[in-house]
């Protein structure tokens, strides 16, 4: 079964890689419709996460940022399929690289980076994107899948471009030994934890939030400045990113400061443009017990 899955993705694939993005987009408003109306995939848990978010906006408000969504997430998702055939020209063309002088001065003063991201935009294009924009290596982590098959065409087509990719579970790796040369490990940190009795809480978006402890975990052993990766989706199919410096000395941050001022600048975001951020996800399946 697992093999017949793989033979179909790489079937899928090899289809995208011949279909012109405007044909894409006409295939994704199509999925949109299948999406929204026919499956209503996850509509309960995207409706719920936004009203619980906004409290303050009407339902037609929230219907309206919930279509957004569901638009979004179709032309991602397509996008990530054709991502795998890609070439490095024209993602640069969609996939636009700003502000990488932040990262290339910390490379000149010998010092690696954690890069804290989310899943907001097009964060496949930007596993492909970075390692050649910044002079550093740059590491994203990754959650191993079921499929090894597709798991291990999936990473052989992600670090097509210079990326290396490593297991969560892995993580310690990166830095045991250090790297001999100054490295950009790149986090999603907006991610719900597995291990609720390690989470750091934090006031997101105004609801009580468990978060990862590792980003932070990592930024004070390390003393790795932490870096916020801002993605902007500047139109249909084209998106930007901008490295901002967000702690330059993690070590001198009080206990759950990191992750504060992270979740902080993200909010700004979602704010700013809320369906471009991944509603679908059980966000909030934790609850913080009361003492």
């Amino acid at each position: 079964m697992k093999l017949l899955e793989f033979i179909g993705f790489r079937v899928l694939v090899a289809i995208f890689s011949l279909i012109p993005f405007w044909g894409l987009y006409i295939l994704s408003d199509f999925t949109y419709f299948i999406f929204y109306y026919i499956l209503t995939y996850r509509k309960n848990v995207v409706i719920s996460n936004l009203r619980m978010c906004f409290p303050n906006k009407t339902d037609e408000q929230i219907k309206d940022i919930c279509k957004k969504f569901y638009k979004h997430l179709s032309d991602i998702s397509l996008e990530s399929i054709k991502g795998m055939s890609i070439r490095e020209k024209t993602l640069k063309k969609r996939y636009v690289i700003k502000n990488q002088e932040l990262a290339n001065n910390y490379f000149v003063d010998n010092k690696s980076i954690l890069c804290l991201t989310s899943h907001y935009g097009n964060w496949e294009y930007g596993i492909l994107g970075t390692n050649n924009a910044i002079r550093h290596q740059t590491i994203a982590l990754y959650l191993p899948l079921t499929n090894k098959y597709t798991e291990c065409y999936g990473l052989k087509r992600r670090k097509r471009f210079g990326m290396k990719m490593v297991a969560v579970q892995e993580t310690k790796s990166i830095f045991n030994p250090p790297p001999s040369s100054p490295v950009a490990v790149i986090m999603a940190a907006d991610q719900s934890p597995s291990n609720i009795e390690r989470a750091i809480w934090v006031n997101f978006l105004g609801v009580e939030t468990a978060c990862l402890h590792g980003p932070e975990a990592y930024a004070k052993k390390t003393g790795m400045p932490v870096v916020y990766l801002k993605i902007s989706k500047v139109k249909r199919g084209y998106y930007s990113l901008e490295f901002e410096d967000l702690i330059k000395n993690p070590e001198k941050c009080k206990p759950n400061e990191i992750t504060n001022v992270y979740f902080n600048r993200l909010e700004q975001d979602i704010k700013n443009q809320p369906e471009y951020w991944l509603w679908s996800h059980k966000r909030w399946k934790h609850k913080k017990q009361k003492k």
